[in-house]
Order: C-alpha cells, then structure tokens, then sequence
C-alpha cells in the first residue's frame, strides 16, 4: 500500500446547537493520560469504551520544515518509504496483516511532523506497537525499492501540484510569505530537488530523526492507561534512546515591512481566483492569548455562509461566487491566517480585492458584532465537543500539539479559552496582524496575462 499525504488536519465540523448550554456541560475533556517512558518516547492514551476499537497513531517530530537545505520533499518521501518493510517484517506484511484483520491505516507529512495510523480491533493494539516499534529502527532500503518509490511520488506532485493550477498559486504564495523561514518550502518539496533524492538521503534523515526521543505515540480508543503503558514498555521502551531529542531551531521570519503580491497564469483556469496569507503567531504557549483571537476572527470572517466576508462578498455585493477564511493554528513557529474569493465573472480581480480589503478594514476600524462573536464561539466550542466523538480526531487532536510545542493541558482548555475571547480582543488582532503588509496576496488568472484593469 502506499500512503496518501494529507496535507491539512482538522477538526470535524459542528453546529451551534449546544449554544445554551452552559460551558461546563459541553466541554468536559476525556480522561486523557500522558507519559513519557525512559528512552524519551511520549505516550498518549483516551480511553473511550463505547466500541471495541482502537487508533494508534506514531508522530515523529519532523516535516518538511525540519529538511536538509537541498533535499526538500525528503520527509514526505521517506513516509512512503516506510512502507517499504523491515529484515524481520519484509514489506507488505504490515499492510497486508492489516487487511486480513479488517484494519485501516495511512500516512501524512505536515510541516512539523510526519505521523501513521492504524484503526483495528482492540485486541490487535499489541500487534500494531509491535510493528511499529519493528520500523523505527529497523527500516530496509534497496536501490531496486526506493527508486520506484521516487517515480510515485513525481507522479503524485504532477496530480497535486503540476497540473492543478490553484495548489501551484498557494504553493507560490506560500513561497514569497516565508522569506527567511522552511514553512516556505512545499511539503511535496521543490520538484528538481525531489527528483534527486536517493536512498542514502532518505536512511541519514531516517537514522536521524526516527528516534523515540522524537515521537509521541497516540492511543484512542477501548483501552486502559495501564494496558497501553505496559504494552508500550515492552514494545516502543525496549528500542534505546539516540540523542537527546532534535533541538528544532529554525531560521526566523524578519520583521514583515512590505505588501507582496503574486500573479499565476495558466491557461487551464477556467475561473480566475484570489487568495491572501498573513503571517500569524501560531496556536501553543505564550500565543495562547492572540492566537485564540485570531482562531475566532477567522471563523467570524470566513467560516461559512453566515461569516463576515461570505455575507458582504457574496451576498451583499453580488462581486464573488466563494469566498472565506482560515487560521492554521497547529504550527511550532510563526504561521498563517488566510482569506480567499472567486469573483463573479464579470467582476476583476482588482475590484474584488479592494472590496476584500474594505471589510477586513471594517473589522479593524469596528470590531465584530456580539452577534457575531456569540455565534462563532458557539460553532467553536461545538466542534471541539463533537470531536470527543470521533477517535481518530481526537487522536489527530492530540498528536499533532505534542508534536508543534503543544501540551493536552492547552488542548483540553480550549474551549474554556474560546468562551473568554473578546470583541475587543478579536478587533485588536485585525488590527496588529491584519496588516497587508505582513502578507502575499495571490491573483490565478487564465491564459498567460494578467487581468484586464478596471
């Protein structure tokens, strides 16, 4: 089997139908435990007992951020590689045990973090940990696998990326906000650099980075604390420990100080579209105030069709089909909030992006309605209560903050965090961080030339 990436992680999506109820009655965490073992390995168990199913998950602490200079999509390539088997489990037994047992399992690469998962009957955990621990250290890389390998990864950046004209404008957008730091760098790497990986590449990153001193392993599911400590002693505890963890000290973004604007043409675009990126703080420790702001200001300018630009865009305008916004909070350094819109045909692109920047400037002139915080609050708070529902996401929840500089304390204090948010606090995040001048500002036009000016 070979993996899929998965490019964004998230919540799954709720309703406010929980709105009236008191905080206490929707936001009661799971009984979550989380331990270290002796070789540097942390363990996250949610017991939830209502099936007879499990979620392992493993999350090394590296992604395309954390790459050699040079050998950019390394990280993504060897999550396929390491599907590739080991000496005592040759490849293709893992997967096809899974199958045998009716299990599931894939693969992603983010920025931060590279993570597998497996879904299975709860009587298979011990099978799972095993594997798993098996190609930590054991990994088995031959020229007659990996460069195979390397042709379905091409391949794959041709579908998501050569030939799909809005992912090359994100891609490039992304490029020109990150002028100092790796979160400029795609996770499917650049594609000159990907062709020239080799095995050798991809067993130094393996050896350096595929520790357990570098991973947090993720149980959810009809499993007690101690069953999964004991399983995980003897399983992931008995491979030792080679370094004291990887220190993840990155080159740091400059004080933004100019507006950027890119311009994409491709003559398969059949609808020309806008996209912005501002650089943001990130979602975990001392950001924890703004970036919750900026969580809400996000879901009240672009979650859906009741949300600030949708309704003046959309609606009230008639200037764009589409249009909405988004915070990627889950990030160990400084990151993103985006805005987006696809005009009506007969509306250019400059005129759309003059209406966008008018209601941005109304939100940092005004502040946000109580209407509208109260209703973005609520939506937010029923997601994270929705997500106690779902093994996956709630393993997905946890995994990902460990491994972005995260605790489960912040996680389970979110919705507490999210009830405390304020008008003023949301307005005052438009203004600081709402700034053109801390963004990119991308055009997708068709065939070759820029739009016609009004």
């Amino acid at each position: 089997m070979t993996p899929s990436s998965r490019y964004v992680l998230g919540l799954v999506a709720g309703a406010c139908a929980l709105a009236a109820l008191p905080v206490s009655a929707v936001t009661a965490a799971p009984p979550v435990a989380h331990f270290t073992l002796t070789n540097g390995l942390e363990v996250v168990v949610v017991p939830d007992r209502r099936t007879p199913v499990v979620t392992h998950m493993i999350w090394y602490k590296v992604g395309s951020a954390d790459e050699p200079a040079g050998t950019s999509g390394i990280a993504h390539f060897l999550e396929h590689l390491m599907f590739k088997g080991t000496a005592k489990n040759p490849a293709g037994r893992f997967s096809q045990t899974l199958a045998a047992i009716g299990g599931q399992e894939n693969a992603f690469t983010s920025v931060d973090y590279t993570g597998y998962f497996q879904r299975v009957a709860r009587e298979h955990l011990p099978m799972l940990m095993e594997f798993e621990a098996d190609r930590m250290t054991g990994l088995v890389l031959t020229e007659e696998n990996v460069r195979p390998e390397l042709d379905v990864v091409l391949e794959e950046h041709n579908q998501r990326v050569a030939n799909n004209p809005s992912a090359r404008l994100g891609e490039q957008v992304q490029a020109a906000l990150f002028l100092n730091h790796p979160y400029g760098r795609p996770i499917i790497g650049w594609r000159h650099e990907i062709e020239q990986l080799t095995r050798d590449d991809a067993l130094a990153f393996y050896r350096r980075f595929y520790t357990p001193e570098n991973a947090v392993v993720v149980v959810a599911g009809d499993v007690s604390v101690d069953e999964v400590k004991a399983l995980a002693e003897r399983t992931y505890g008995a491979i030792a420990r080679r370094g004291e963890g990887q220190a993840r000290q990155r080159p740091q973004e400059p004080p933004p100080s100019a507006v950027r604007r890119v311009i994409l043409a491709d003559p398969r675009v059949a609808q020309p579209s806008l996209q912005r990126s501002y650089l943001v703080p990130p979602g975990h420790g001392r950001h924890l105030p703004e970036a919750d702001a900026l969580d809400v200001l996000a879901h009240i300018l672009g979650n859906g069709s009741t949300s600030r630009l949708y309704r003046v865009l959309v609606v009230e305008k008639e200037m764009a089909t589409s249009a909405g916004a988004w915070y990627m909070e889950t990030a160990l350094d400084p990151t993103r909030l985006g805005v987006y819109a696809t005009p009506r045909p007969e509306v250019s692109l400059e005129k759309l992006e003059e209406a966008l920047d008018q209601a941005i400037a109304e939100v940092a002139a005004n502040g946000v309605t109580a209407e509208e915080l109260t209703r973005a609050k609520n939506r937010m708070v029923a997601d994270y209560v929705y997500a106690q529902d779902n093994q996956s996401t709630l393993a997905r929840l946890y995994g990902a903050a460990l491994a972005t500089g995260s605790t489960v304390a912040e996680i389970q204090a979110k919705p507490g965090r999210i009830r405390a948010v304020t008008a003023e606090a949301v307005r005052a995040a438009a203004r600081r961080y709402l700034d053109k001048r801390r963004s990119v500002t991308g055009y997708l036009v068709k065939d070759g030339r820029e739009e016609k000016r009004s």
